[in-house]
């Protein structure tokens, strides 16, 4: 008899069907709940830079280049027209004080000087006439006074003596009113002519003292036209290294015309043109320092010049200790700036990657796994060192520091 065959539900092809489905199902979930989705590629480790994370002091600072400049300079300015006729020091040589340089000739000049001092001995001399004729009437009206007391001396007795003799009546009236007149008449002159000496000795004095003050200014007037001619004659004003331009006997130089300078060798300075984006950061006092000849040495900021030009301003740095021996007007010397105090920071160190990520970001590489994961993180202040790291980064972390401009948009980097 027939059998009726039950048809099997688990049949092997359907229990493969089912797994198969189920590993699908599950490599979806797995994909979208564990699996890291983010884009990587895959990159060559001799191909980036890798630094190294650090605790360590901060230095706030910028590299700059300064040329040394005497620390004092006199500069040699003709005082009077003249050709060279000698020129008794060359350019570079030491000078004392006093030492003559150049030896300048000028006719005219001469000439004149000597015309100038010939008007004014003329002057003086006027003077001093006139203040021989003051003393003359001064000695005249003295003799007048002499002469009316030596009357009044000789008539007084005499008015006296009439007096009496009129009173015994041993004289005439007349007699004793001319003595009387006599003697009158010299008193009164005696008192005018004593009134107009008085007047005309406040007058003489004051004349007279006038006089004395214009002769003296005559006089140092000479003595400043008989000195003209020591201006020929250059001489150093100080100790130092002669510097002059290009100039040859016979050569003209005119009245204010610079020539040359003296350098005071034992103080130099630095002077500095600096960006001018700090200039609101640099101020008097900042130090910085320089290596030379295998030395370190230190200088200070004393003076700043607000002036911009082509984007830079500049600044003058003083010795603040030793000045470095052999070093030369001219030479450039490269500078260590500080622009504020050390601090203790966690430092990363200076590379291409800031240009792409404006140092919001950069690839933290994980040493277990072998890749370098994107990060955001936060950086302070930057040296040409280290950037100043405020958040993001610990210290002991690697960081790839070469520039990302070949690696898109990725977020994971595998090295290998």
């Amino acid at each position: 008899m027939d059998r009726k065959i039950e048809k099997k539900t688990w049949t092997p092809k359907f229990i493969a069907m089912v797994a198969g489905a189920a590993l699908v199902v599950g490599f979806v979930i797995y994909q979208l709940v564990f699996a890291d989705s983010r884009s990587s590629m895959n990159v060559a480790m001799e191909r980036v830079t890798i630094a190294t994370v650090k605790a360590g002091e901060f230095t706030d600072y910028i590299p700059v280049s300064g040329t040394i400049e005497p620390g004092e300079v006199f500069f040699l300015d003709a005082i009077e027209r003249g050709n060279i006729q000698q020129i008794v020091r060359e350019s570079g040589a030491l000078v004392e004080k006093g030492d003559t340089i150049l030896v300048l000739t000028n006719s005219n000049l001469q000439l004149d000087v000597m015309q100038r001092e010939t008007d004014l001995y003329f002057q003086i001399n006027n003077l001093r006439q006139t203040r021989l004729l003051l003393d003359q009437n001064d000695l005249n009206q003295q003799g007048q006074l002499a002469e009316i007391d030596y009357q009044i001396n000789l008539l007084k007795p005499q008015y006296e003596r009439f007096l009496e003799l009129h009173k015994k009546r041993l004289i005439s009236d007349r007699e004793l009113e001319e003595v009387k007149e006599q003697y009158l008449y010299n008193v009164k002159r005696r008192k005018l002519t004593y009134e107009s000496y008085r007047n005309d000795s406040i007058a003489r004095s004051i004349q007279k003292r006038q006089l004395r003050d214009s002769e003296l200014r005559m006089t140092q007037s000479l003595d400043g036209v008989g000195h003209i001619l020591d201006n020929l004659v250059v001489r150093a004003p100080i100790k130092g290294q002669l510097s002059t331009e290009q100039i040859e006997v016979g050569q003209s130089i005119q009245a204010g015309q610079r020539y040359g300078q003296i350098d005071i060798l034992d103080k130099f300075k630095v002077r500095v043109p600096i960006d001018e984006l700090y200039l609101p950061r640099v101020s008097t006092g900042l130090k910085g320092t320089f290596t030379f000849s295998g030395g370190d040495y230190e200088l200070e900021i004393g003076k700043i010049y607000p002036n911009v030009t082509n984007g830079r301003f500049e600044v003058d740095m003083f010795f603040t200790g030793e000045v470095p021996s052999g070093i030369r007007r001219g030479q450039t010397v490269r500078i260590r700036l500080e622009l504020g105090e050390s601090e203790q920071a966690v430092l990363l160190p200076t590379g291409g990657f800031y240009k792409d990520t404006g140092g919001n970001w950069v690839f933290v590489v994980n040493q277990s796994t072998g890749k370098a994961e994107k990060r955001s993180i936060r950086l302070g202040r930057k040296n040409p060192e280290y950037y100043e790291v405020i958040e993001g980064l610990e210290t002991g972390e690697k960081v790839i520091i070469s520039g990302y401009e070949n690696f898109g948009k990725n977020e994971v980097l595998n090295l290998n």
